[in-house]
């Protein structure tokens, strides 16, 4: 099989071939290497690997144009759709929206088969450098970290698929069914067998083995590169660390992975020294100038040549038509009046814009700018992440000092200065779970956020969130002085009902026996 047409599996039950396109780095086609070739030069190895990143940025929708799955503008979108920050305005993601998915919809079918297809790809990645680092063909030190690279994006899309399709690690402690979690690349008949014969395992046996990806990436990757935003590194391996152990709530973890990034730092100003990753003095720095700014730890990388497309660019599914792009989604005006989101908010004022014409006058994100050639970079992780990730875990161990001195850093280089605090806020948990849903809106975080906190007694949605109709918007309702609040016309999902979760998809079921008998429940 050629690489670029390698076997592909929804989850280990059927192959399906594609061919890859050019990838970002304008090299040749990664389907111009056959599998016999791919592995047999130092170059070949590089254009695989890149081919890798094109597959995490691009994916596949119905097995043919990119999409933006599954790390692209469609899974920014699915993880907003999923929660009640921004509003959907048009037919695209109104299944996701509204929870009417099934095993047979398209948004979290091509979710599940393209995670999976990225995974087997990483699997190809490791096991050919493994053996090209056993034949003296690259030293024992670059195979460690392509090696690391695939073992780095394993690990980032097994936990995408956890927080869609399992339950929460605060349930029973890991224990519900978790995701196969898939090591082996799927290149035969023999080990699709052997992979079939694989189980869900729970969610506890996922984490680890992810965490243990992540602990290899950490240790063989450099912590700078050429064009290192796009490639994984140490930085990003630790940054994603946090992240995880967040939604394991081990609090004591996320603070020594984030000391490594320097979240310990007692003067109020957080810089890396891994990576040097520090804030951007502008909200919008990471966003404008995306393929090279010192916040950014690891983005998805698109480029004039390869992007997902019409359908599937960042700008173009996020931005207003008066802009060029396709008035699909818009920020919530309950979270836009929201009274934790100050007047004179550089978040606000920068990275929002509103539209005063046609059918869809409202606000929407300008994170994303490059309409009509599709080149912004999706962000996967930035350092103001690590450090609200910090600030959290602070919280809840005790430290408020601490939780507070990084609050205020992300907080402050956006509010003006009558609006920061003093002092601390009495509820500081829920002033920096606040300050994610601003800080990260229209970047695919809040259905994580609302996944991690579903059983919280403190700071729970209590399941997916009630949202607004787009019938009940209007331009006005963006009103910064009177701040209304609109009562969602979409009722709460309770965390017991059976869409909390999304199905494994039908493709996957109808050839896989083993994971036909642990389909989600109602499904």
């Amino acid at each position: 099989m050629n690489i670029g047409k390698v076997a592909k599996i929804t989850l280990l039950g059927t192959f399906v071939a594609i061919s890859s396109c050019d990838n970002f780095t304008e090299l040749d086609p990664l389907a111009a290497l056959s599998e016999t070739t791919a592995f047999t030069s130092p170059a070949s190895i590089e254009l695989v690997a890149n081919g890798v990143y094109q597959a995490a940025a691009v994916g596949f929708y119905e097995g043919g144009a990119g999409r933006g799955y599954p790390f692209g503008a469609a899974a920014i979108q699915q993880g907003e759709m999923r929660g009640e920050d921004m509003v959907n305005l048009q037919a695209f993601y109104d299944i996701t929206y509204r929870a009417l998915y099934t095993v047979a919809s398209a948004n979290n079918k091509n979710h599940w088969e393209q995670l999976y297809a990225l995974i087997n790809q990483s699997n190809i990645l490791i096991d050919g450098v493994r053996r090209a680092g056993e034949t003296g063909l690259i030293s024992a030190q670059v195979a460690a970290q392509y090696e690391g690279e695939g073992r780095f994006l394993r690990a980032l899309s097994h936990h995408e698929l956890l927080i869609h399709f399992a339950r929460p690690f605060a349930d029973n402690n890991g224990a519900s069914p978790g995701v196969p979690y898939r090591e082996r690349p799927i290149t035969s008949s023999v080990a699709v067998e052997e992979g079939l014969a694989q189980g869900r395992g729970t969610v506890a046996e996922a984490y680890a083995k992810l965490l243990a990806d992540l602990d290899f990436a950490e240790q063989n990757l450099p912590a700078t590169r050429t064009n290192g935003i796009a490639r994984a590194t140490s930085g990003a391996a630790i940054a994603l660390k946090t992240r995880v152990k967040l939604h394991m709530q081990d609090w004591a973890g996320v603070i020594a992975e984030g000391t490594k990034l320097g979240t310990n730092a007692s003067t109020g100003t957080f810089t890396s020294p891994i990576g040097n990753y520090t804030l951007e003095a502008a909200p919008e720095t990471p966003f404008v100038n995306y393929t090279n700014n010192r916040e950014s730890i690891f983005s998805i990388a698109n480029s004039a040549n390869s992007n997902g497309g019409v359908n599937g660019a960042l700008a173009n599914m996020f931005g207003p038509s008066s802009l060029g792009a396709r008035d699909l989604i818009a920020t919530s005006p309950n979270l836009y009046n929201a009274s934790f989101w100050v007047n004179g908010d550089l978040r606000r004022e920068r990275l929002q814009v509103g539209q005063t014409t046609g059918s869809f006058a409202f606000y929407y994100t300008r994170k994303y700018r490059s309409y009509g050639v599709f080149a912004d970079w999706a962000p996967v992780v930035r350092y103001a992440e690590v450090i609200l990730n910090a600030a959290e875990a602070y919280a809840r161990q005790g430290n408020s000092a601490q939780a507070f001195l990084l609050l205020n850093a992300v907080r402050n280089r956006s509010v003006p200065a009558e609006a920061r605090f003093t002092t601390a806020p009495a509820d500081l948990v829920l002033a920096i779970l606040n300050e994610r849903r601003i800080e990260f809106t229209a970047e695919g975080r809040r259905w994580g956020d609302i996944h991690r906190l579903v059983l919280d007694p403190n700071y729970s949605t209590n399941g997916i969130p009630a949202k607004i109709e787009v019938s009940q918007l209007t331009n006005a309702r963006y009103d910064l002085v009177n701040r209304p609040v609109l009562t969602p016309a979409l009722p709460t999902i309770p965390y017991s009902d059976f869409r909390f979760l999304w199905p494994i998809p039908a493709s996957e079921i109808s050839v896989n026996p083993t994971l036909a008998g642990q389909q989600n429940p109602g499904y």
